[in-house]
């Protein structure tokens, strides 16, 4: 089963193509049911403190979970735990890239946190859209994000590979304090992006005005 879970944050509608179907389930961290309002989504479960939202809305189908303040886990970190309660194996998480960078980077970690227990899905925010391989590869369709970046998520990354794009890489090694495969272009149809060893960050971005 799929989910989207709507975080806080900016977010670019005009460019965010990803939308639930009927059968997926969506999920809003507390502030994140305004971004779900601005995408004119819907919201089956709302989760929170409601620090940033305030009071839940009072609305017919919607399941409100309220979460202590105090709590060792962020408001987001709960709705992956909530998605994966009810079965969902692929997460999509719109918004928490932009903004405050303690959120993006907890949203990047959460990415992190998903491959290594199986579950697929990436983050996106219609500025920039962010896949997480560890010791994998993966395919990336040319899009109207126009730049492709990789940035090392452990101290070494081993064996790294670009094919598609300007600059291409051929078993390459990428540490975590020298990154230098950022903005990079994809030219034909698709990127092929692989490590042999470590954790990798995928990043298609493009600028907003």
């Amino acid at each position: 089963m799929r989910a989207f879970i709507y975080t806080g944050g900016p977010v670019f509608p005009e460019n965010i193509t990803e939308h639930p179907k009927s059968d997926d389930l969506c999920i809003a961290a507390d502030a994140g049911y305004r971004t779900a309002q601005t995408l004119g989504e819907r919201v089956d479960i709302l989760v929170g403190d409601f620090d940033s939202l305030g009071e839940p809305p009072s609305v017919q189908g919607l399941e409100v979970l309220r979460v202590p303040a105090e709590k060792d886990l962020t408001d987001t970190q709960i709705c992956l735990e909530v998605a994966v309660g009810r079965g969902a194996d692929e997460v999509i998480i719109v918004g928490g890239l932009s903004g405050r960078l303690d959120h993006t980077l907890s949203c990047l970690h959460i990415l992190e946190d998903m491959r290594l227990r199986g579950i697929h899905g990436y983050a996106v925010d219609g500025q920039n859209r962010v896949h997480y391989i560890k010791s994998s590869s993966i395919l990336i369709a040319r899009s109207p994000y126009k730049y492709l970046s990789l940035i090392a998520a452990d101290q070494k990354v081993k064996r790294v590979t670009i094919e598609g794009c300007k600059y291409p890489l051929k078993n390459e090694l990428i540490k975590r304090n020298i990154q230098f495969a950022v903005s990079n272009e994809i030219t034909g149809n698709v990127a092929l992006i692989s490590c042999r060893k470590g954790g990798l960050f995928i990043i298609e971005s493009r600028d907003v005005k």
